[in-house]
């Protein structure tokens, strides 16, 4: 398709999936960086993507849109009324919440599948099977240093797993400087890939005979 075609047919924005602590102790000093992150990713022209969770997720949500960001969520309910009521997951700042019906586990998959790159900040044992589906299946996988959590133990963790995959994990303590990290390995190891595949095909789709 060459570079006119791709100006043309541009590719969807760049996603990125920030995984953390739901609840537990989340010191204010923590939240405020994640809603930095959250703003930082807007300011980008990227979509954020969340598990629809409270805690530090929402507070990159809450930063995102409160610079006008696209804030996609993956919700572990079937409906609006289980999102609410039996998960007690917040509403707020959602362009839009996908709905998977697959629990609180089971959603981990499409929320890191729907990424580009993963983020992650804090996080217990949910974050964990969150970093375990990524780092297995090759994601790019940022951590945002001095939040607690998984997110300030990757490399003991991967240490421990003993696993070669294909992730490529950056690690930093500043939402900017981990997003150029990120951006940077994006445009080095995916964008090529992504390039390739939607040369020749038809960006509107081939109709079903």
């Amino acid at each position: 398709m060459g570079s006119k075609g791709l100006s043309r047919y541009p590719l969807p924005a760049l996603t990125v999936g920030v995984m953390g602590s739901a609840g537990g102790d989340l010191k204010q000093e923590v939240r405020d960086k994640v809603k930095e992150l959250g703003r930082e990713i807007a300011r980008r022209g990227y979509v954020l993507i969340t598990g629809a969770a409270p805690g530090l997720p929402h507070d990159a949500v809450l930063g995102a849109k409160s610079v006008g960001g696209m804030v996609v969520g993956i919700s572990p309910a079937l409906t609006l009324e289980e999102h609410v009521n039996k998960y007690h997951s917040p509403t707020r700042g959602y362009d839009t919440i996908i709905y998977t019906g697959s629990g609180l586990m089971g959603r981990e998959i499409e929320n890191i599948r729907s990424c580009d790159v993963v983020i992650f900040a804090g996080g217990r044992s949910g974050s964990l099977g969150e970093f375990a589906i990524a780092y297995d299946e090759g994601k790019v996988i940022g951590a945002l240093l001095g939040t607690g959590g998984i997110a300030d133990r990757l490399d003991e963790i991967i240490d421990i797993i003993r696993k070669k995959t294909e992730a490529y994990i950056c690690h930093h303590s500043d939402p900017e400087s981990l997003l150029d990290d990120l951006e940077t390995v994006y445009r080095e190891r995916i964008l090529p890939d992504y390039l390739k595949t939607i040369d020749g095909h038809n960006p509107d789709g081939e109709l079903d005979l």
